[in-house]
């Protein structure tokens, strides 16, 4: 969780700056160092809000903290007052027939049977519906569910609040016509690119990834199915890369998969990274956006679009590597 206090000129502790040998660390590791402190004694003083970075709240132990950061302990600050799992201002439109949401990173956007997290997106969303609009007659059933984005990725989901508006939706989607842009940031210099590969659910190593074309199954069906990623460079950072996805198909972890196939892994990425042998970049969450979500609304007809800012942790991480470019260094 972060959180912004007001500063004031009566801090136990003048403010400090992490110094550039902890540079990409966790916040947990920067605390016990920077302070000399053991293990046990840092991770306190984050869970229980004491320290800030630039003037900011941080609570979340493994946030990746930049050299040059400014640090504080600030052992008068009160206690970080417990907010509802889902801001109100996440939902970012709704109607009779749909719920636009911007979900953040951390949570599920619905419930999996090998988890017992109850507060997903889908959830807390109805939730949040019945406390603005208590007598609204859609509100006394569950959310319509048409596509879903990773726990750790944020930005916009879409539910539907009806069968119809759930059975257009659902067809929008099977023929590729949603409009869907990911910003993410990966790995090493990326060129742009369309990526289209197979998809399985195993690729042989354990884990979902690409098999070749004409690939059989032991019941003598074809492995995988197609998966296409549109890859543009928007800027170039030290080490990394910004790039802009925009998805004509919707497999599960087709962005994350086929980045890291192609030798540039999303930052923070923990699964798909085995064979990635250079020098990895820290981030406690996968660092992908789901920006723009856009398709033909299933009761008006009318083409609609939405576009979603980076997230603060996303425009953070994204910053700490923007210092250290080169001023000679181009795109290419």
């Amino acid at each position: 969780m972060i959180e912004k206090q007001s500063q004031s000129g009566n801090e136990e502790e003048a403010d400090r700056f992490i110094s550039t040998e902890l540079d990409k660390a966790r916040l947990d590791k920067a605390v016990k160092r920077h302070f000399d402190l053991p293990w046990i004694k840092a991770r306190t003083w984050i869970d229980t809000g004491k320290i800030f970075l630039n003037g900011t709240r941080i609570t979340a132990r493994e946030f990746v903290v930049a050299a040059g950061d400014r640090i504080e302990l600030r052992m008068s600050a009160p206690k970080a007052a417990r907010k509802s799992a889902l801001d109100p201002k996440e939902i970012v439109m709704f109607d009779e027939d749909i719920v636009v949401v911007n979900k953040p990173a951390g949570m599920m956007t619905v419930p999996h049977h090998s988890s017992d997290e109850t507060e997903t997106l889908d959830r807390l969303t109805l939730d949040q519906l019945r406390a603005s609009d208590p007598k609204g007659r859609r509100n006394k059933v569950s959310l319509g569910v048409v596509h879903r984005i990773d726990k750790e990725t944020s930005g916009l989901v879409v539910f539907a609040r009806t069968f119809t508006a759930q059975k257009a939706l659902s067809e929008q989607f099977r023929a590729h016509t949603i409009e869907r842009k990911y910003f993410a940031i990966v790995h090493g210099k990326i060129k742009a690119q369309t990526i289209r590969s197979r998809l399985a659910r195993d690729a042989g190593s354990g884990i979902r990834g690409s098999v070749p074309e004409g690939r059989l199954s032991s019941e003598g069906e074809e492995l995988g199915r197609l998966a296409v990623t549109h890859v543009e460079v928007v800027e170039r950072l030290d080490g990394a890369s910004l790039v802009a996805c925009q998805i004509e198909t919707g497999r599960t972890h087709q962005i994350r998969i086929q980045l890291s196939e192609t030798g540039h892994p999303i930052v923070g990425e923990k699964v798909y990274i085995r064979d990635f042998t250079g020098p990895i970049i820290p981030g406690y969450r996968v660092m992908l956006h789901a920006a723009e979500l856009g398709f033909i609304h299933p009761t008006s007809g009318e083409t609609v679009n939405w576009i979603q800012p980076l997230p603060k942790d996303f425009k953070q991480r994204l910053k700490s590597l923007q210092l250290r470019v080169k001023p000679t260094q181009k795109d290419g």
